[in-house]
């Protein structure tokens, strides 16, 4: 079993002595590149009248420069993925210190209306999200998301298999991770797959071969020139004609030329990203069968990818003035490329779709995977179909420091009601929210918090955190009963675990009591699984009518004057509150 933080500590240190190397080449390209470019000052300095040695130079100098400049970008890429590699490391320190915070909380993912997402702190600062996620891509977070909220029970043990598999692999997890973080996206990945699925080509056909013929006669009349066998001004027309035929088309290029720009980066990385997954081997079943999306066609998809990035990167070489009025009147540059685009987009625009899904598929594993290596001690549960729908040794919430986090045995079966009583601040919706979140990492394929478990993997629904909405002017009260209306309806078409903390609470206590105890009537009749925390002690007698209901509490003690709370999951029916006692504790009422 590998130490988390020994490996991660390992790789900074690795890391770190690899980028002081990239750094010194770096400086060094800088330095070559200057000395290049003073030599050819010189050389211009020393050689002028000599027209032709100085044109001679002057290109040299230009194919030289373009070269360095391109082995500079190449270094510059490799510098900023090794302090991609170092930050990745560095905050994997400091989430198993438990300071994670300052990661992305996935507020944006909360929907009061799901089955369980705005109850269960899955979403939004201090949440499982902000604890789990790690992707790159602002889809491989939506696929996060998607994976925790799906509420699906398919293919559990593949799913497991597939975060055993990845957590193995840290080291591409790692490399994956941090391609993906420099992706530069200008442009969401929706708004390209739109922009892609809605082109309308507007490059006429001829333009397949005549900026060749146009290349040619400029390179013949360029030598001719040169050779003083045409007149300067016979290139300085052709230069014009060129410039005309591209007017004709330059607003419509301008509009492929602003879409490019902003796509170039996301396709130049998502080209790296693509050959990652095409040169991984997986053997898990639900890896192999994402992997066999991009891997089954006839060409591979990360050069197919790459080309088209290659292609939109040259379109994007006119925003140097100079340079884009003196290649797209000698070779019509602007149109050659423009075509061979619409002509990608033409035969690859309905893959494109397919080809970011898988991406981000792997983004979101990804943080699955990292998720079971930081947890070399956490059980995925063993699926097991039969009496019981979870028992686990030892369970307890991931998000609580480990020192001191309180772990309980628990065992519910299928059709089972537990009500779990208890005095305020003992542990009732911690150990209601512990066992939602491990319902859904278990239904992910994740490892719980516990020693061992056996689940039979069944949906889940709650009623936790249940408020008022002004904007809709409803009350606290039909607020709640919506939720439960909601549930009730759910069960009718699918089986689920229903926890539910304190319901009714929007009215007095004699109404709470006998509307609460005909709705557990009601779960228990529709053979339904799952806990209610109450404070209302009377809804316990359930138990003693329907063999399916079991009481459980947690306990709070009051000695020397002092509260204690052991945080123990008791079977029975909680005797000691102490509202009263705090109150009068916190000096808000006289003793």
């Amino acid at each position: 079993m590998q130490d988390p933080r020994a490996h991660y500590t390992s790789k900074i240190t690795t890391y770190q002595e690899q980028l002081k190397k990239m750094q010194a080449l770096l400086l060094s390209s800088s330095m070559i590149r200057l000395v290049v470019f003073l030599i050819g000052v010189a050389a211009i300095y020393f050689l002028w009248g000599n027209t032709r040695v100085i044109l001679a130079i002057v290109v040299a100098e230009i194919a030289l420069f373009l070269f360095l400049v391109s082995r500079h970008s190449r270094l510059k890429y490799k510098r900023d993925f090794l302090q991609e590699m170092i930050a990745i490391n560095k905050t994997e320190l400091q989430v198993l210190d438990r300071d994670y915070y300052d990661l992305p909380d996935g507020d944006t993912f909360k929907n009061p209306v799901h089955e369980f997402s705005q109850d269960i702190d899955l979403f939004g600062r201090g949440s499982f999200f902000q604890y789990l996620n790690r992707t790159g891509l602002a889809s491989g977070a939506q696929k996060l998301a998607d994976l925790l909220t799906a509420n699906s029970i398919e293919d559990i043990p593949q799913k497991q298999e597939a975060v055993q598999e990845l957590a193995a692999q840290s080291d591409w997890r790692q490399e994956f991770r941090a391609t993906a973080r420099l992706v530069k996206a200008n442009y969401d990945t929706r708004h390209i797959l739109n922009w892609l699925k809605g082109y309308t080509n507007f490059v006429p056909k001829i333009m397949q071969w005549l900026p060749n013929v146009f290349t040619g006669i400029s390179l013949v009349l360029f030598v001719l020139a040169y050779l003083d066998l045409v007149p300067g001004s016979v290139v300085l027309y052709w230069f014009f004609a060129g410039l005309i035929l591209n007017g004709f088309f330059v607003k419509k290029v301008n509009d492929l030329w602003d879409k490019a720009g902003k796509t170039q980066t996301t396709f130049e990385q998502y080209f790296k990203l693509m050959l990652l997954l095409e040169e991984q081997e997986f053997t898990s079943v639900y890896l192999k069968k994402e992997q066999d999306k991009i891997k089954s066609q006839k060409a591979k998809a990360s050069a197919v990818i790459e080309q088209f990035s290659k292609m939109l990167g040259i379109l994007d070489q006119r925003s140097n003035m100079l340079v884009g009025v003196f290649i797209n009147s000698f070779f019509l540059s602007d149109l050659r490329q423009s075509y061979r685009i619409e002509r990608w987009i033409a035969l690859n625009a309905d893959e494109v779709a397919n080809w970011f899904e898988v991406i981000a598929f792997f983004d979101a594993q990804n943080s699955l995977a990292n998720f079971s290596f930081n947890h070399p001690d956490y059980a995925f549960a063993e699926i097991k179909k039969g009496k019981h729908t979870l028992t686990a040794k030892a369970l307890a919430h991931p998000l609580l420091d480990p020192k001191k986090a309180v772990a309980n045995d628990f065992d519910i079966d299928s059709e089972q009601f537990f009500i779990i009583t208890g005095a305020n601040m003992a542990g009732k919706s911690t150990f209601l929210r512990t066992v939602s979140l491990s319902i859904v990492m278990s239904n992910a394929g994740l490892p719980i918090c516990a020693k061992e478990a056996v689940y039979d993997p069944i949906k889940l629904i709650t009623s936790m955190r249940t408020s008022d909405s002004l904007t809709d002017d409803e009350s606290y009260f039909f607020s709640e009963l919506k939720r439960l209306q909601f549930i009730v309806n759910a069960i009718k078409t699918d089986t689920y675990f229903i926890i539910l903390d304190e319901i009714l609470k929007g009215t007095n206590s004699t109404d709470k009591a006998i509307g609460s105890r005909k709705f557990i009537e009601k779960l228990v009749a529709s053979n339904s699984t799952g806990i209610i925390a109450t404070h209302d002690l009377s809804l316990c007698e359930a138990a003693d009518e329907l063999e399916e209901v079991k009481n459980y509490y947690f306990d709070a003690q009051i000695i020397n004057d002092e509260l204690f709370f052991d945080y123990t999951f008791k079977k029975g029916i909680c005797q000691n509150m102490n509202a009263s006692f705090l109150l009068r504790k916190m000096q808000i009422i006289d003793a």
